[in-house]
């Protein structure tokens, strides 16, 4: 899938464009209709499938005391994306300046810069442009005047309710993955770039992967059975997600920690996905590090048992 900055960069040469324009965090059931929709359309026609996307929520510029944890980091939403076969994904940079932009007026800079639109598809209740001003009414009536179709694709439901990235954070922060991944279409996982940590586990006898995790939504704390992707690789693991209680910081930090099973490279500012199997205990404060290294010896124990 080509990923480009700028609509002017796409080049149809003369074929027609499908739109798919949203958020997409997770990239959950809802958000694959609409993409699939979009495939559709472009296959039906012979044109281009374009998936439109922001670098960033937009709450992070317009109402920054309102931005969700996010289910996925932009480079895991943009690899899930890309499984969907869309030709390209054009990534938005969403800044003030863009925020300012009524919508009708992205939608018509949209369709000078791309060229003549086939179809354009949103979920139902897409809200866009400055203050929101552009919704899935005004889509259709720029549709007429500009001879794109529309479609306002209802959500989802599972369970009765309908799919969405707010239930999907739910229902990881209360440990119930299964749903997660049910929403998600796909088994959740959480992926981070691994950052340098205090080197702590190293100490202990057990290197581990500090992932950097910042505005992601987390599964509880607690010690997991997991599998790690690597480099396109699988790994077997013990995850650790808590501030360890045992250390007695004056600033404890919530940290995910990743000890690879049998394997211990070097991972620094490479990126690593975990998907999580089972949880082995919740977090708890042991009365010494050499307690606590003990039972982080039962945990690796009790992982490789599992496998």
């Amino acid at each position: 899938m080509k990923i480009i900055r700028a609509a002017s960069e796409l080049k149809p040469d003369g074929r027609k464009v499908c739109l798919a324009i949203g958020f997409f965090d997770g990239v959950h059931l809802g958000h694959q209709q609409i993409i699939r929709q979009t495939i559709a359309d472009a296959v039906q026609h012979e044109a281009i499938a374009l998936v439109v996307t922001f670098d960033r929520h937009p709450n992070s510029v317009v109402a920054p005391d309102r931005v969700p944890p996010l289910i996925y980091s932009l480079s895991q939403k943009l690899r899930v994306i890309s499984s969907l076969a869309a030709d390209a994904l054009l990534l938005i940079h969403f800044d003030r300046p863009f925020s300012e932009q009524p919508g009708e007026t992205f939608v018509r800079g949209l369709a000078r810069d791309l060229g003549q639109l086939q179809s354009l598809c949103v979920g139902s209740d897409f809200a866009f442009g400055h203050k929101r001003s552009g919704n899935v009414s005004l889509l259709k009536t720029l549709g007429e005047e500009l001879h794109f179709t529309v479609h306002g694709m209802a959500a989802v439901s599972l369970d009765g309710k309908a799919v969405s990235s707010t239930r999907i954070r739910e229902a990881i922060r209360a440990g119930d993955l299964d749903a997660a991944s049910q929403m998600l279409g796909r088994a959740y996982s959480l992926s981070g770039a691994v950052i340098k940590g205090d080197q702590l586990g190293r100490k202990l006898g057990f290197p581990t992967a500090n992932l950097d995790v910042t505005g992601l939504v987390l599964p509880p704390n607690g010690v997991y059975l997991a599998r790690v992707q690597v480099q396109g690789h699988t790994h077997r693991a013990v995850v650790n997600i808590g501030s360890r209680p045992t250390i007695n910081s004056p600033d404890p930090q919530l940290r995910v920690e990743a000890h690879l099973l049998d394997f211990n490279p070097d991972l620094y500012g490479q990126e690593i996905e975990i998907n999580f199997m089972d949880k082995l205990r919740d977090e708890q404060q042991f009365p010494s590090l050499d307690a606590l290294k003990e039972q982080i010896a039962r945990d690796i124990s009790h992982a490789k048992s599992r496998f």
